[in-house]
């Protein structure tokens, strides 16, 4: 039986994946690096000092550390975020129902807290989460299960009880490998869609789940 639900930030609660882009590139780009869409949707879901890690192991450089170019392109994204952000479509209504239905409910992202705080403070979403959890305290990243199962550890219930939602396909492998239910709501165009299949159930957005479709899963 599901008793908790935990969710993904980026690309589920707020279109924050063309700030990530947009940030990365800006950065990257700077540095006399290469970059793509394909890359991009490899990153997706993974922590941002990961990716810099993977980018450097590439195409190393000198004159600037991996530390500050991590922090350039988080304090862009915040920017951006402020700017720019908004809800995506059935997040407040997927929130308001588990929340009226009693679940416990939890966020569980690659984010920095930093853009975590940034994210709920504008889109008003602080209230609904119980334990909101960053990555960035964990040893490794998504793909690897240890953010989900510390915010299943906070929220007090074991992880074959939970429930989350993730966009990328490293957060579906996260969520499964922590021994958790996933639906994936991933991006229509994504060019490995097809991997999410993996899922428990896929949605095309939060707009399409019910509370009733848990006891399919």
């Amino acid at each position: 039986m599901i008793k908790a639900v935990i969710f993904d930030m980026d690309g589920l609660l707020i279109n924050s994946e063309p700030f990530w882009q947009e940030s990365e590139t800006k950065v990257f780009s700077s540095l006399g690096l290469d970059v793509n869409n394909k890359m991009f949707e490899q990153f997706m879901g993974k922590r941002i000092d990961e990716v810099v890690e993977v980018m450097y192991k590439m195409t190393p450089w000198n004159h600037v550390s991996k530390e500050k170019v991590t922090e350039d392109i988080v304090e862009n994204v915040i920017r951006l975020v402020l700017e720019k952000g908004a809800c995506l479509d059935g997040v407040n209504k997927t929130l308001e129902n588990l929340q009226q239905a009693s679940f416990k409910i939890g966020l569980a992202s690659s984010s920095k807290m930093k853009i975590i705080s940034a994210v709920l403070e504008k889109l008003q979403l602080q209230d609904y989460f119980e334990v909101i959890h960053s990555a960035e305290f964990e040893k490794y990243g998504k793909p690897h299960p240890q953010v989900f199962i510390t915010t299943a550890e906070l929220l007090g219930i074991h992880p074959s009880e939970c429930l989350v939602f993730e966009d990328s396909l490293n957060g579906v492998i996260s969520a499964l490998a922590a021994g958790m239910k996933c639906i994936a709501v991933p991006e229509k165009d994504a060019y490995n869609l097809d991997k999410f299949i993996i899922a428990n159930k896929v949605l095309g957005s939060l707009n399409d789940f019910e509370i009733p479709q848990l006891t399919d899963l």
